[in-house]
Order: structure tokens, then sequence, then C-alpha cells
């Protein structure tokens, strides 16, 4: 059955391959059929799970290249599994959005979206380090390319700069993963069985090398302080799909890296380096909120506020960290709470970014000193982004809030100081989306956008879906809650 979610988007980029290049309309209406097939697959899926049940499920497992033990194996759990369902709405999402904000080269935009869908569905469910790696890498190469062919004035610079940074983390976990492979006895790329087998603990030196190359990979892809130049780069010179994708899901390959494969498979490592760690999550959480407050462009400081709210879901693997050598329920939670801010973050932050380029789509600029007054005057926008910069700032029910709640409540008790001093990025998140929609919608308007055109029918059926989704979480997490914490349970051997 995950076979043929993963089939369906590279299905579809074939198809769009054969398409006329001129066929502007049945490229797109093509586009938005693969990518919509494959969010309601995905989530009928759900009713083909146990959501009870912590143990992967839907696995399949085929023999691949048997002489160095490398298997098909694919599985989703509580922890994947919501991840694939964010996966394909925000495609989709992204799909619908460009249909009104791309105009060149159609063809080869959807066949690399639908192509990175396929990278980032594969990702999220593989079991075996050679497919994961596999993915990992697919995704990357449309990711370079939607930026570099159809970005902003620099776009050159930021996808070279966006593709060395994870290359380089790339490289550094291929070399953890062949450390893995090489003490494993018998030697496997099974993620689940080297899990259970833990083949480098009690060996400090390897064990310590294989964390930093998976913490290099999964921290630049998060992205943590001090790895995350590569990101305002990326953002505000991708196009506005592009950004949704960046920020809703490729940043969240690095959080479910830490969490599906640093803690079951390198407990001591992640105990000893924890310390570090907590360092840096405190670092993003309070320098990505202080830099994003200093922005005047609007794409930048949203791309800033993801640095802060990843910090986290870096925080919460810190507070797990902290209590590896006898997993606690905070720890966990700790978990769920990040889990729960990847899908959050993933939806509120996707949402600002279509919003940013709805206003730029009508004003061709994003300076936010000449904005000013747009509320009276774009009320239906206004609306939207009131709602999801008070998600974001965390308004209690709305699912930022539910997020991070549960990560603060989880994090406490193993890591007291650090949730003490993250509070502090709380509060300056919430200072500058205050200010922002004050500089935005509120004051003396612009005469120059006194008859700014509000947002349309296309705008408001990509914002739907998230602002539903965003609600629900915030109102009523716990089916959630409870579906992702069984998973984290069993993924550290707590069942």
């Amino acid at each position: 059955m995950l076979s043929i979610l993963l089939a369906i988007p590279i299905i579809g980029s074939i198809f769009i391959l054969l398409l006329p290049s001129e066929e502007r309309k049945l490229i797109e209406k093509s586009a938005l059929l693969f990518s919509g097939l494959a969010f309601f697959y995905s989530v009928a899926l759900l009713w083909a799970m146990d959501l009870h049940e912590g143990i992967m499920q839907l696995e399949e497992i085929y023999p691949w290249i048997p002489s160095i033990n490398v298997r098909y194996h694919i599985g989703v759990d509580g922890m994947s599994m919501p991840l694939v369902i964010l996966t394909t709405l925000l495609t989709f999402v992204s799909i619908l959005y460009s249909t009104i904000d791309i105009n060149k080269r159609i063809k080869e935009y959807y066949f690399l979206f639908l192509l990175l869908e396929f990278g980032m569905l594969g990702v999220f469910v593989s079991l075996d380090f050679f497919l994961f790696y596999l993915f990992w890498e697919i995704s990357l190469v449309p990711m370079y390319f939607i930026i570099g062919v159809w970005g902003g004035p620099r776009k050159e610079y930021a996808a070279i700069k966006f593709f060395l940074y994870t290359l380089f983390g790339s490289l550094a976990m291929l070399l953890a993963i062949l450390l893995l492979y090489f003490n494993s006895s018998p030697h496997t790329f099974d993620i689940l069985q080297l899990s259970q087998q833990k083949p480098l603990q009690g060996k400090a030196l390897i064990s310590g090398l294989a964390f930093l190359g998976f913490f290099l990979a999964f921290a630049i892809k998060l992205p943590s302080f001090p790895f995350h130049t590569w990101l305002p780069d990326a953002h505000v010179e991708a196009p506005t799909a592009g950004s949704v994708i960046l920020a809703g899901i490729l940043l969240k390959m690095g959080g479910y890296g830490f969490y599906r494969i640093l803690l079951p498979l390198l407990p001591d490592a992640c105990a000893r380096y924890a310390p570090f760690v907590g360092l840096l999550a405190l670092l993003s959480i309070i320098y990505g909120a202080l830099v994003a407050m200093a922005q005047s462009d609007f794409k930048r400081l949203v791309a800033y506020s993801s640095v802060n709210h990843m910090g986290y879901v870096l925080l919460a693997f810190t507070a797990a960290s902290l209590t590896a050598d006898n997993w606690t329920k905070s720890a966990t939670l700790a978990l769920t709470g990040g889990v729960l801010e990847m899908i959050a973050h993933g939806l509120i932050t996707g949402s600002l970014f279509l919003l940013v380029g709805m206003i730029y789509l009508r004003t061709h600029n994003r300076d936010l000193n000449k904005y000013g007054g747009l509320g009276p005057i774009v009320p239906r926008y206004g609306g939207f982004l009131s709602y999801f910069c008070f998600a974001s700032l965390g308004l209690p029910g709305l699912a930022g809030f539910a997020a991070e709640f549960t990560v603060f409540l989880g994090s406490f008790p193993s890591a007291k100081e650090f949730v003490i001093l993250a509070i502090i990025g709380v509060l300056i998140t919430a200072a500058f989306f205050l200010w922002t929609i004050r500089r935005v919608l509120h004051g003396p308007p612009n005469p120059a956008y006194e008859g700014l055109e509000d947002i349309g029918t296309i705008d408001i059926l990509s914002l739907a879906p998230l602002a539903l989704g965003t609600f629900l979480i915030g109102i009523y997490p716990l089916p959630l809650i409870e579906f992702i914490q069984m998973a984290i349970k069993t993924t550290l051997g707590m069942m």
C-alpha cells in the first residue's frame, strides 16, 4: 500500500513529461490530479492502520541487493504517518497556488515538484538506510532546480548554497551509516534491526563520530544554529511554493532524523552530547527570534521564525537525550511535542509563506515598512494573516500552542534550565509577530495600495485546509498526541 503512495507522484511526474509544453492547463490539471490523489490516498491509509498501536505498520520487505544485505523495507507508524500526510497536503496546496504564480517552463516545474514529493515521502517511509539515503538525495535535486530556475534575483547563489550545505551534511551522514553497517553483526542497513542491535553502544570514540555525522546532516536540514545560514537566502529567493515546501517539509526531515535515527541507535552518544545540543537549541530559539524581529523583509522574517520554532524540536531531543540511560514518560512526552511542533509548524509557517507570496504578487514589494493600513483594504487577507500570526506566536486554542506546551511540559523534568531560558524566545516571538500585524494591517494606509485587490478563490482554497488543520489540532490534539506517543515509546524500546 505504501509503494502505491510512492508510485503516485513518480507516475505523475513522468506523465507530465510526456505532455506538450504548450498545454499549460492540461499540465496544471494533471499535477493537481496526481498530488490530490496522493493526499487523499495518504489519508485513506489511516483506515488501514491501528491507531492505538505504536509498532511499524503497512510494512513491505523485499530483497534488493542481497550481497550487501540491502532490502526494500518501508513502513509507517505514529511518528512518520502524520508527516506523510503533511507532505501530501502541502504538496497539493503548493501546486494549487502555483497555478496562479508560475508562468514559465510550466512542464519542468510540475515535473520537479512531483519528483520532490516522491523523495520527501520516501524519506519518511524508509526503514533501510540505503533506501533512506537514496530518497534523502533525491529530494535535494528538485529543490535545487526549483530555487535556481524559478527563484528571485539571487537565485543561483541561494540554490548553490542550499545544495552545498545539504550535500556536506549528506556526506557526513553517509560515513555515519557506514560506521553502523560495518560494526553490526550481521552487517545490515535495516534501521529497525540496528535499533535493536545498537552496534556502537559502549564504543565511545566510534559512536561519537557516528553521532557527529548524523548530527551534522540533521542539524543543517533542521536548521539549527549555527548551520542555519543557508535558510534565509534559500527562502527569500525561492518561489512561494518552494518556500512552503522548504519550511513545511524539508526542515522536518532533519527533526525526523533526530528522533527516528539518533535517539534509538546512539542513545549513549545522545546523552553525552545533550548539553551541547541543548545550548544550540537555546541559541536557535532566542537568536532566531531576535534576528526575525530585526527584519524588514517579510519573507526573511518568516524564514528566521523557522529557526526559532525548529529550536523547540531540538529542545525536546535534548530533554529526551538527558534521560537516554533510562527513558522516562516525560521524555516521550517531550518528543511527542517535538513531532507535534513539526506538524504545527508545517501548517502555520507554510501558510505564512503563502501569505507573503500573495501580498508580493499584488504589491511587488516585501518591505514591511512600506505596507501599513492594509486591514480595511484587503480584509480577507488581513484575517488570514492575523490568524496564522497568532497561531505561530502560540495563541491557546491553535496548533502552535498545543505543540509548544507539550514540548515544555515533557522537557521540564529533565531540562529545567533549558526550558526556563527558552521561554524568552516565546516572548520575543510574540513580540515580532504582533509587530508584524501592526506594520502590515494597521496604521495610516500607504496611498500606493489604496485600490489593492484582496485575495481570491485560489488563494482562499490554498489557505483553508491549513487553517482548518491548525484549528483542529489546537482544539483537540489528544488523538494525534496518543498516536505519536505510542510510536515514540516503541521506537525507544519502552513497549
